[in-house]
């Protein structure tokens, strides 16, 4: 019995590494820019 649970903890390994690579990972939310103040030197 515990080669067989072995053997199920490997594919399961192997699946979620499949399922990564075809998938990408997990999708990160893009992070806003932040302002940057600027002195604008010409107007007067």
């Amino acid at each position: 019995m515990d080669y067989i649970e072995k053997v199920l903890e490997k594919l399961k390994e192997w699946t979620r590494k499949l399922v990564e690579a075809l998938l990408g990972p997990q999708a990160q939310p893009e992070l806003e820019p932040i302002p940057i103040p600027v002195k604008d030197r010409y107007r007067r």
